[in-house]
């Protein structure tokens, strides 16, 4: 085969996971995209490519159970791009069964499994399908908590190369530690040593993004000190990701709900490093809409 075809991506995962926008990802990056393709037309799309006069040089497929039973093939249809020395990567989205269900009531869809059965049903056996697919994937991106933008930049960062001219994409994302971890982030900051708005009655039900919760933050005893250690902490660490060829850093910014301290910081961090125009700089808050649990 010609080597015309420099990086040859195969999208598979979970219905629901998300493989239509990690497809957008490439298509915006100048790929040439095609979903839903069987399995068994993969191995003949990439010798089209190869052929003299082919000018795609950058491809990507989506191809899943919606293929129906040639999808079990797709092993071999992997095996088989191996041997003929087709430079490919395996892309695996996947998400947990409760976000699956969710996504699904939501788009109303079908899923292609469920052939009238219960979609739960459904899901367990696209999982007992996907196994073996999964273990070989060249990188596996769990999207349950991820919105579309978001696994949008985790893909790029995974597995888009770094344009000699780019800027390194930091996103601040806030969260509260009582609703878990954010799964994606790079760096992970805990501030709930910080005096907590809270427990503070007029200022329970207001957000880090108001004026009087940013004025408590921002007067706390020990937020100085803690800007003094972690602006040079990142002023070191966000180059040095930079220079490894990172395209996206995730920074995560923790308190106990995700609403008061974590958003002030965040906002704080976003600031001060966006101003500076070096980075692209974008702030999630993950929590801040979820109501306060009551005293």
């Amino acid at each position: 085969m010609s080597a015309q075809v420099q990086d040859f991506v195969v999208i598979s995962g979970f219905s629901g996971a998300g493989k239509s926008q990690a497809m957008a990802c490439f298509e915006d990056a100048g790929y040439f995209c095609v979903d839903n393709l069987p399995p068994e037309m993969i191995g003949s799309l990439a010798e089209l490519f190869g052929h003299e006069g082919s000018k795609v040089e950058q491809a990507a497929v989506v191809s899943d159970v919606r293929g129906g039973d040639a999808f079990e093939g797709m092993g071999s249809v992997l095996d088989e791009l191996g041997r003929r020395g087709v430079p490919y990567r395996l892309l695996f989205l996947e998400a947990s069964d409760d976000a699956l269900v969710n996504r699904y009531k939501e788009t109303r869809r079908r899923h292609p499994l469920a052939e009238g059965g219960a979609l739960e049903s459904a899901i367990r056996a696209e999982r007992a399908l996907l196994e073996p697919l999964k273990e070989r994937a060249d990188v596996s991106i769990d999207t349950t908590e991820l919105s579309a933008s978001r696994l949008r930049k985790v893909v790029a960062d995974k597995m888009l190369a770094k344009t000699a001219h780019g800027r390194l994409a930091v996103t601040f994302l806030t969260f509260g530690f009582k609703h878990g971890t954010p799964r994606d982030a790079d760096l992970t900051f805990d501030v709930r040593f910080l005096p907590n708005p809270h427990y503070e009655d007029n200022l329970r039900d207001l957000t880090g993004l108001d004026p009087e919760v940013i004025g408590y933050v921002e007067g706390s005893d020990g937020i100085g000190q803690f800007y003094e250690r972690l602006t040079p902490l990142l002023d070191y660490l966000l180059p040095a990701y930079e220079n490894e060829g990172k395209a996206h850093l995730s920074v995560g910014i923790g308190c106990t709900g995700g609403r008061h301290r974590s958003v002030v910081i965040a906002e704080h961090l976003a600031r001060q490093y966006g101003e500076a125009d070096r980075y692209l700089v974008d702030v999630v808050h993950r929590d801040v809409d979820k109501p306060p649990r009551r005293p």
